[in-house]
């Protein structure tokens, strides 16, 4: 075996995690820093359960290199790497990380994101870079097709073709356009406000934006149904995250100020900002103020510190006299919920369990797996077999719940549930706003005497 012994478990010269730092973008110097992570995960193994990184990197380096992490090849680690979908479930696990502040400073899914924002320095954006790092661009390319978008994502033929040239499964459950988008119907039903002064402002995301804007009309009902008065503002944007898989700084940054331009009047006035999607929440919260620098970042700063979840700002008043549990009609006994990753990465609890809850004659039985489906990484021809795979732990978990209702926090989760498990799960706002409505649910709730 060879003397690995002077890769020291303490941060090289090399380490960086935000990429305003000159030697973030040092191949030389990452090198170093990725040879050094390598070193702890293969002296540790505690994240074996995960995505297929670390395997890959156990089965290298135990059949072929005899532990020695210098002689892997640079195609092997870009496998590695590549085999990251970035559900952050290792880092909130990992023991060593800055979060902790551990000295090893170990931070995987950070590491992965540098190396993958490096090698972008080196290489032509694919189409498929172009179309999954832009959802927004890609929805508005969407409704010009008046729906012909929508029929080609369900006819074989023309899968076929987007696999081939663009590297999208051909398999894969894609999520419907939505003619009209969720800021539309804002403006149409005179949700907009302009001048800031609101209690909440509603960030929708890209894919409510684009894709479900029910699951953005359900919030605002469920909201107003509680006394909250809630803001939408026009002209916000994606958060950034599915360009910044791809390592389009440039573009991740491009998104976040454009956000923060919008929603920091808001906040200085006293406003939260309730992100539906917990991946849009936790780049909000905690990547945009590591990925800024000066100014932008203070105010970065400043917006994490007023992001809420809608169920977790709709629990922080659940002790108030406006807080309505005025329920008119139930799902049943048993709702099956599934936990999103990056929910469990931003360590707010699971607010959305616990208020359903709340409604009559529920019992919740909760699935704490990785769906697999994470960003983009399983609409792409490498990740749709793995993403299953990976995600079959949570398919069973709620498959074996026997509940006829299945939730999540998470829309793409639901799109992946529905493929893999045969059931798409309810965001618990659509739940609660279902079960607020006398028809929502075929079980009633007569008022009390």
């Amino acid at each position: 075996m060879n003397d690995t012994k002077n890769i020291s478990f303490l941060p090289s010269e090399g380490m960086s995690y935000d990429p305003t730092e000159a030697k973030y973008w040092n191949p030389a110097l990452l090198n170093k820093e990725v040879e050094r992570a390598f070193e702890i995960c293969h002296s540790c193994r505690m994240c074996f359960k995960y995505c297929d990184a670390f395997p890959t990197l156990f089965d290298l380096l135990d059949k072929k290199y005899d532990g020695d992490v210098r002689a892997l090849a640079s195609d092997e680690t870009d496998r590695i790497m590549e085999a990251c979908f970035q559900c952050k479930l290792c880092e909130v696990q990992c023991p060593y990380t800055p979060r902790d502040g551990h000295e090893f400073q170990l931070d995987f899914p950070k590491l992965v994101h540098r190396y993958t924002a490096v090698r972008a320095t080196k290489k032509r954006k694919t189409l498929r870079d172009r179309m999954l790092g832009n959802p927004d661009g890609a929805a508005k390319l969407a409704r010009m097709s008046f729906g012909m978008a929508n029929v080609a994502n369900k006819v074989g033929i023309s899968r076929f073709f987007m696999e081939k040239t663009v590297g999208i499964h051909r398999d894969k459950l894609l999520p419907h356009f939505a003619q009209t988008t969720f800021e539309k119907w804002a403006e149409k039903h005179g949700k907009i406000q302009a001048d800031p002064g609101a209690e909440a402002v509603l960030f929708q995301t890209c894919f409510v934006q684009n894709n479900e804007p029910d699951i953005g009309v359900d919030t605002l009902e469920v909201l107003e149904h509680n006394g909250v008065n809630t803001a939408c503002v026009n002209g916000l944007v994606c958060c950034g995250m599915p360009a910044w898989e791809q390592g389009d700084y440039e573009q991740l940054k491009k998104n976040a100020l454009k956000n923060i331009d919008i929603l920091l009047p808001w906040v200085e006035k006293g406003a939260k900002v309730l992100a539906i999607n917990p991946t849009c929440a936790m780049m909000m919260r905690r990547e945009y103020p590591e990925l800024l620098t000066g100014e932008d970042k203070q105010r970065a700063e400043k917006l994490a510190a007023a992001i809420n979840d809608p169920s977790e700002f709709l629990w922080s008043i659940r002790d108030q006299e406006r807080f309505k549990i005025d329920f008119k009609s139930t799902p049943g006994e048993k709702i099956a919920y599934h936990v999103p990753c990056h929910l469990r990465a931003q360590a707010v609890g699971f607010k959305g369990r616990d208020l359903m809850r709340k409604i009559p004659n529920v019992k919740i039985s909760t699935t704490m797996e990785c769906c697999g489906h994470n960003g983009t990484y399983a609409m792409k021809v490498e990740g749709f077999d793995p993403a299953k795979r990976l995600g079959k732990k949570a398919f069973d978990g709620v498959q074996s719940a026997d509940a006829q209702l299945w939730s999540t926090d998470c829309p793409l989760a639901a799109i992946q549930f529905e493929q893999h498990a045969g059931q798409k799960p309810l965001h618990p706002m659509s739940v609660l706003a279902r079960a607020y409505r006398s028809d929502g649910f075929e079980t009633r709730i007569e008022p009390e005497e």
